[in-house]
């Protein structure tokens, strides 16, 4: 692919985007102003890509995915864990289009975020922090989505808390050796829901 145009068609083509709504916000939001400049010839493509620190940028196939299984919804309170590029973010803001708020532990992947989410325009929309995602935002809590960006061993159940009944929350958790992206509603009891197998960085802590 040599254009958002055409990323945006494929990933339409092979039902990853499904929605207007998840369509609309891959096309204002430019991939490549969230990667390295050395990578920008590779933006287009379908692939993850190295940012900093030993991060990357997710494929666009897996940001399509977690945008449609969010459910998100105009109003909706969002929190990604591990927000990396910042691209996640942006594309939260244009369907929620209200603030959106992030987490990044890792100091070097933090600031590279942040200057994408400044030179983009995106930083007013957002509330940006640097500490430990899975202790979440209990200051900003209830969330009504919350998007878990890096793997973890454990169920991040204060992340859970901080959702809002009827919340839906996806994260990728590490079981014998893979790592399996589950969607999590919050109603009476946790309802889990199998998504796919992922590869994400796993968590620092």
């Amino acid at each position: 692919m040599f254009s958002l145009e055409e990323l945006v068609k494929y990933l339409e083509r092979i039902g990853y985007i499904k929605s207007e709504k998840v369509k609309n916000a891959f096309l204002k939001v430019d991939r490549k102003n969230f990667v390295l400049e050395k990578y920008v010839e590779n933006a287009y493509f379908d692939m993850p890509l190295p940012i900093v620190s030993d991060a990357t940028i997710s494929a666009p196939h897996m940001h399509a995915i977690y945008l449609e299984e969010l459910e998100l919804e105009e109003g909706n309170k969002f929190l990604e864990v591990g927000f990396g590029s910042g691209i996640l973010l942006a594309y939260a803001y244009e369907i929620v289009k209200c603030t959106v708020y992030g987490i990044e532990i890792d100091e070097e992947v933090f600031e590279f975020g942040k200057k994408n989410l400044e030179k983009t325009g995106y930083i007013k929309y957002c509330k940006i922090f640097r500490k430990n995602g899975l202790e979440g935002l209990e200051e900003f809590a209830p969330f009504d989505r919350i998007a878990v960006s890096f793997a973890v061993r454990d169920f991040p159940i204060k992340l859970y808390n901080q959702l809002s009944f009827n919340g839906i929350m996806l994260v990728p958790l590490i079981e014998k050796g893979r790592q399996i992206l589950y969607k999590i509603r919050k109603r009476d009891k946790i309802e889990k829901k199998y998504v796919t197998e992922v590869l994400f960085v796993e968590s620092k802590k």
